[in-house]
């Protein structure tokens, strides 16, 4: 069996998932399956793994005593048996619904087909029997229905609510059916099947509409993926069902870890067809992190139903949004709330270590760009919280041999518009002392910028805060951020690593110029602190501790480190999700390789609506796993300071720790085996 090329999302862990709500007419089973076939054949189009169907729908749901005619029952396995032979054309599981007789009881089922071979049959557990529902009129409860077997087509199939369906080959994964009302139920039968091992969650519905229900429909189907570590993936029924006495809007939608990834047009005219690609390595990811996600397992036994399916050989598109910023999302209204909840956090996280301590006085460093910045906004918060004046924060900003004018102004501006005690102490004496101690060339009229003559500066100004705390009785509030400790981008010790207390630690880079512009749209800062508060956004990132070169460019963190766009992105997938290089690589390219295509966030500059080829992303991507496991040693010392988003921090007391003399070396021989050049 040939692997799916790099540029295909079966490759990398995920699986096409299609939801079909097909026209239907009440009890015409030959008409219902004309359309069951052409969405099936849609679905193949379009390489789908798995296509679910509506419940009852080769007889249609609301049919009512016409499902005790023996005349239906016969059209409906002939059917049934004309979708076996129809499937072996066919690359989809087929899972589609009927009403079947078995052993003297009739009973509502899911049927699952495939290559011309019905893999199990499934009943429905919980019947409603209630306001416009009357299924025990008709219908058996599958409860206790297990190791049973029925003839569908000539064949004879597992029949019960213990089968589980698994495939095998290059593309594996396992799968549970239940339907309709077994998801509205306290114990959704789902639930038990997830903690056996299945991932994906499929419901066959038919759900009449009324005012409401569709948002039941989605905290339903969403709670249930969330909580079962899965993809729920839910039919319902629609057009073509008998409207006499109820109405059908065809809702179905696919839900990963409890997030919407796809849903149908409601109300559609006709059949109508949704697909997503669901990221199993995301769910598996979830549950080996979640120990207590089997605890709950009844131990009751399921049969597996296996079957060998053949993914595409050929390039196929992601059928999902991967978002270029994990840390920041494209929606405005999502982005303007987790800017509230992490300057709110932050805030918080500070004004409780100055409680705890019983100290009143902050001390910290402010060069003029962001991460410096966010954390002096963060400190004046936090005295206002406490009642106690700004003049409380001991601002430093502390010139080098690189400082510009514009940040040095920059920092001047923000100092003062907020109002704390501010100060400048030139570093560059105690610096050119240091240097000539060290018998370093710089002190001799040479232009070597090393790591020493950078890493003094850095030393320097970090030594003079802690003695500056001292002086005033305060906390030296760190000020770097979440990508530069996954680079490594700290001078470790005495340097911008070290502080008494850090709310900047689980904060991104790419999230922290969203926190700044929030501040300066709170409506609490005048307007020349908001005025300096995006100057200060626009200006270039960089640590300012080598001069500017022969064209004035000042020193680029990015030009070395690599842009913070894929750094954030690589660091998001390696330590959240434990994503191999190849993934990784994939995602950013699907996020990252047409700057024309989905959304950025609001407020992000012109200049950083771009994009990135895959060779970019690969060297990138390279460069950051040298980094990130050759600097595990600063983040094992690194402050306390508040966890900010699911996206982790890397504190060794919470969710990252790992030896300081691990070898990047497997991760790196996977990228470059695994992702073209």
């Amino acid at each position: 069996m040939s692997a799916p090329p790099f540029h295909s999302p079966y490759a990398h862990e995920f699986v096409r998932l299609g939801v079909c709500v097909p026209r239907l007419k009440p009890a015409d089973p030959t008409y219902n399956t004309d359309h069951i076939l052409d969405l099936a054949l849609r679905a193949h189009d379009q390489s789908v793994a798995v296509a679910l169907f509506p419940e009852l729908g080769v007889s249609a749901y609301a049919i009512d005593d016409l499902l005790l005619q023996a005349t239906l029952l016969d059209a409906v396995k002939a059917q049934l048996a004309r979708l076996v032979e129809a499937s072996r054309a066919l690359t989809p599981v087929l899972v589609v619904g009927a009403p079947l007789a078995h052993q003297g009881r009739l009973y509502n089922c899911a049927v699952v087909i495939h290559s011309g071979t019905v893999l199990g049959v499934t009943p429905k557990t919980y019947l409603p029997n209630y306001r416009e529902f009357y299924e025990r009129r008709w219908f058996a409860s599958g409860a206790g229905v297990v190791g049973q077997t029925i003839n569908v087509a000539g064949q004879d199939v597992p029949f019960g609510v213990d089968i589980l369906y698994r495939s095998r080959g290059a593309t594996p994964f396992t799968f549970h059916v239940e339907i309709c009302e077994d998801v509205w139920t306290p114990t959704p039968p789902s639930s038990a099947a997830a903690m056996a091992g299945a991932e994906l969650l499929l419901n066959l519905s038919a759900s009449n509409i009324v005012i409401g229900k569709a948002d039941q429909r989605r905290l339903l189907c969403a709670a249930q993926s969330a909580r079962c570590l899965a993809a729920y993936a839910y039919s319902a029924a629609g057009p073509g069902e008998s409207t006499t006495d109820l109405a059908w809007d065809g809702h179905a939608s696919i839900f990963e870890l409890g997030e919407l990834l796809a849903e149908t047009q409601r109300f559609p005219p006709d059949s109508t067809l949704a697909i997503a690609d669901v990221d199993l390595g995301r769910i598996r990811s979830e549950r080996l992190r979640t120990g207590s996600f089997s605890e709950g397992a009844t131990g009751a036994p399921y049969r597996h139903a296996t079957f060998s399916f053949a993914p595409p050989t050929t390039e196929l598109a992601l059928a999902r949004t991967v978002e270029r910023f994990p840390y920041v999302p494209s929606d405005p209204a999502r982005l303007a709330a987790d800017c509230y909840e992490a300057w709110n956090i932050q805030v918080q996280g500070l004004t409780e270590r100055l409680r705890s301590t019983g100290l009143k006085h902050l001390t910290i460093g402010v060069s003029g760009g962001l991460d410096s910045t966010q954390a002096l906004v963060v400190a004046v918060k936090a005295m206002d919280l406490l009642g106690l004046p700004r003049t409380n924060v001991h601002a430093y900003t502390l010139p080098g041999f690189a400082t510009s004018d514009g940040t040095k102004s920059n920092a001047w501006t923000l100092m003062r518009t907020l109002g704390v005690t501010a100060r400048e102490i030139d570093i560059t004496p105690l610096a050119r002392q240091m240097l000539a101690d060290l018998g370093h060339a710089f002190a001799h009229g040479e232009p070597l910028y090393d790591v020493t003559f950078e890493n003094v500066q850095a030393g320097l100004r970090t030594d003079l805060l802690f003695r500056l705390a001292n002086q005033s009785g305060g906390l030296v509030v760190g000020t770097g951020d979440l990508s530069e400790l996954g680079l490594g981008w700290c001078t470790y010790g005495v340097g911008d690593q070290m502080s008494h207390y850090n709310p900047n630690g689980s904060v991104s880079k790419t999230l922290i110029q969203h926190l700044i512009r929030f501040a300066a749209n709170t409506g609490e800062f005048d307007p020349q602190t908001r005025d300096v508060l995006e100057a200060i956004l626009a200006t270039e990132i960089s640590p300012e501790l080598v001069p500017a070169g022969a064209d004035g460019a000042p020193q680029s963190t990015q030009a070395v480190i690599g842009p913070y766009a894929l750094q954030d992105f690589n660091l998001y997938y390696l330590t959240r999700y434990g994503f191999k290089p190849s993934k990784i690589a994939y995602l950013a390219h699907c996020a990252w390789a047409d700057a024309s295509a989905g959304r950025f966030p609001e407020g992000l500059a012109e200049g950083d609506r771009r994009a990135y080829a895959l060779p970019q992303i690969k060297a990138w991507l390279r460069l950051f796993l040298k980094r990130f496991f050759a600097n595990q040693f600063k983040r094992s010392a690194m402050p306390n300071g508040p966890k900010l988003s699911s996206g982790g921090s890397l504190s060794p007391r919470g969710d990252w720790r790992m030896p300081s003399d691990a070898s990047a070396a497997a991760w790196l021989e996977e990228l470059e085996a695994s992702v073209p050049d």
